[in-house]
């Protein structure tokens, strides 16, 4: 790679690698999030201050990180990034351990082994993590998670699949929920839900 100069000779500027630094240890402990997924979109690999944000998701779908209403938009520009059609930079709103929601703004590119796309390597900046809605007494921090995507419309089965459990399991935190609230139907847990803020708006 070369960079012109004032006068218009040019010098030859090193890699990171002819450097001889350990750029993986740097990354490791740089104060910046950053993650790596792979072409399946499985979180493959993040740095202690992404754990330090959204916790230890290494093996998880890119998906199950991302705040319900982002999905589809999240899924859209990681396609994009396959297809090497372009980098992405933007606002995203993330969901942190115990339903937090953690606004930041991503910038990602895509990894490549020689030609090929093998993945997509990012950092987070701006981070403003919202306060998380407060504890009903009687549910559980998955019950709550459960709630919030009640809220956002998810079906039985869409829950399931989001949050990678049964849709058995998926059930009985449903029942749970509405006998907790004192409810009988998941239009009214969620307008208990909305009216006591145990959800975000």
């Amino acid at each position: 790679m070369r960079r012109g100069t004032r006068r218009g000779s040019s010098r030859r500027v090193p890699r990171p690698r002819a450097i001889g630094g350990d750029l993986e240890d740097a990354l490791e402990r740089v104060k910046v999030p950053s993650y790596v997924i792979d072409a399946h979109g499985v979180i493959r690999w993040a740095n202690p201050a992404a754990r330090a944000l959204v916790g230890d998701v290494r093996g998880r779908q890119f998906t199950s990180v991302v705040a319900p209403e982002e999905t589809r938009r999240a899924r859209e520009v990681f396609a994009r990034h396959m297809v090497g059609s372009e980098d992405f930079d933007g606002p995203v709103v993330l969901r942190g351990e115990e339903g937090r929601r953690i606004p930041v703004e991503i910038s990602s590119v895509c990894l490549y082994e020689g030609r090929r796309i093998v993945g997509v390597f990012g950092q987070l900046t701006d981070v403003e993590a919202e306060a998380a809605p407060p504890a009903h007494p009687h549910l559980t921090p998955r019950q709550t998670e459960v709630l919030g995507l009640l809220e956002h419309g998810y079906s039985t089965g869409q829950i399931a699949a989001k949050l990678h459990v049964s849709v058995e399991t998926t059930r009985n935190h449903i029942r749970a929920i509405l006998r907790a609230l004192g409810v009988h139907s998941r239009l009214a847990a969620v307008a208990v839900a909305r009216r006591e803020h145990l959800v975000p708006l």
